[in-house]
């Protein structure tokens, strides 16, 4: 039997979701960094609601390492989470959030995921997430803008998992749409759209080529050098992959390319750990690339 959609669920309009998410629980949380001269500091915090940030953590002295934190633990159908990073001249900032944020079945209710993120020429944010996980019959909105003036340094990530692989759920009901946004001083130069209709069956097949995982890593832009060095590291991964693997199937397909300015590096996998394991590699190699040193993954991500 075919599942009734109703027009909200299929066509949603920005007044719809905003009715729907009235009423919600709101969470919002704007950071500004500047550069003091001997480190980065969170120089300005406003926060409304369950979203917050911990205490800033210096793991590698003059970079800022802040987790976002939403105590609830998942976002329901209503819920606003809407999160503004501003990253001042000079400034080196590492953003990322201590698990997967969880939206939850929603019986046909949109949730609202808003992102602003804007880096000052000199400055430098890295902004790595870990995954969102859409339950079946999840409904929401992700939108998310950055701006980066010349000659500022963005390493970037996102990560969708449709259903829950481990329990062999698929996202076979629910609606996600949304789009990520790049400007480079204020041209944009980049327009990346989601639209997922639960159970969609030619997507599943030929789009998501039957993985149940996406990501999408972007890199300001850093030279001809580094972009063939990006290739030979996926390459290398992608090998290594096959070879876990084995005959009859592939872990995590991956794939780079440069797109006005910025390098745009695109994955399909089953696992988060794979294709996090793949961007962390990138983000290393990008940050050796500007100072030298190689980082390591935040000690959050091992808790």
């Amino acid at each position: 039997m075919t599942e009734y959609l109703s027009p909200v669920a299929t066509n949603p309009t920005a007044s719809q979701i905003a009715q729907h998410t009235h009423h919600g629980w709101q969470a919002k949380l704007s950071l500004s960094y500047r550069d003091r001269g001997d480190k980065t500091v969170l120089k300005h915090r406003e926060q409304k609601g369950p979203l917050t940030v911990q205490q800033a953590l210096y793991p590698e002295g003059e970079v800022c390492h802040s987790y976002l934190l939403h105590p609830p633990g998942g976002v329901a159908g209503g819920d606003t989470l809407d999160v503004r990073v501003d990253v001042g001249a000079g400034a080196k900032v590492l953003v990322t959030t201590p698990g997967a944020t969880k939206f939850y079945r929603s019986e046909r209710r949109f949730a609202k995921q808003t992102q602003h993120l804007s880096v000052a020429g000199g400055g430098r944010l890295e902004w790595l997430p870990q995954e969102n996980i859409f339950f079946p019959d999840a409904h929401a909105q992700l939108n998310t803008v950055i701006h980066l003036e010349k000659g500022a340094q963005f390493v970037g990530w996102e990560l969708h998992c449709f259903g829950r692989p481990a329990l062999k759920e698929c996202f076979d009901s629910g609606k996600l749409i949304g789009k990520t946004e790049v400007y480079v001083d204020g041209r944009r130069v980049l327009t990346e759209g989601l639209n997922m209709s639960g159970g969609d069956k030619v997507l599943i097949n030929i789009g998501m080529q039957g993985f149940p995982m996406m990501g999408t890593l972007y890199l300001s832009e850093m030279g001809q050098d580094f972009y063939q060095l990006v290739q030979a590291l996926l390459l290398d991964i992608q090998r290594e992959m096959d070879l876990q693997s084995g005959p009859g199937g592939k872990k995590l397909i991956v794939a780079v390319t440069r797109v006005e300015g910025l390098i745009v590096v695109r994955a399909l996998g089953h696992w988060s750990e794979d294709i996090l394991h793949c961007f962390t590699q990138v983000w290393q190699q990008a940050r050796n690339q500007v100072t030298g040193v190689t980082p390591y993954p935040p000690r959050i991500w091992a808790t």
